[in-house]
């Protein structure tokens, strides 16, 4: 039988390595964070929501945010549609309803001078498109995705 003090260490032990193992399981559960980049149209916004759907319905739980930039922003304008024209609106309301948050470049509104009303209800803008995709990367640990 154990003395009462190597008794007292093992049990400290015991409550350490449970609480490690614990907080080890606690980040493993954490939501995945991914960030999908959008450059290109109305074609890449299509693959994207797609995709999108694809992710949620494998994890519900992760963390999706949509930075557009360029001709990326176009499917987050009021009235956009794909190429079949069918609106966007329904996709992005969906989408949105689901946590996926989606963002704008204000420099590309600036540039092609599109007023920033013309952004639909979901998306909200940031200064900088590339500058967002990069923050999410080193800053909170997105990963990335091109579709």
């Amino acid at each position: 039988m154990p003395q009462p003090r190597t008794r007292r260490i093992l049990a400290t032990l015991a409550v350490a390595a449970s609480a490690t193992l614990a907080g080890t399981a606690q980040a493993d559960e954490e939501a995945i964070k991914v960030v999908y980049h959008l450059s290109e149209g109305v074609q890449q916004a299509s693959r994207a929501i797609g995709n999108i759907r694809n992710h949620l319905n494998a994890d519900p739980s992760a963390k999706i945010v949509v930075v557009t930039h360029g001709p990326g922003i176009d499917f987050l304008l009021d009235g956009a549609e794909d190429a079949q024209g069918r609106p966007f609106a329904g996709s992005v309301g969906e989408l949105a309803n689901r946590g996926v948050q989606f963002r704008v470049c204000n420099n590309t509104l600036t540039g092609r001078r599109i007023p920033p009303d013309q952004v639909v209800m979901e998306a909200s803008v940031v200064q900088s498109g590339v500058a967002e995709v990069s923050r999410l990367q080193a800053r909170e640990r997105y990963a990335y995705l091109r579709p």
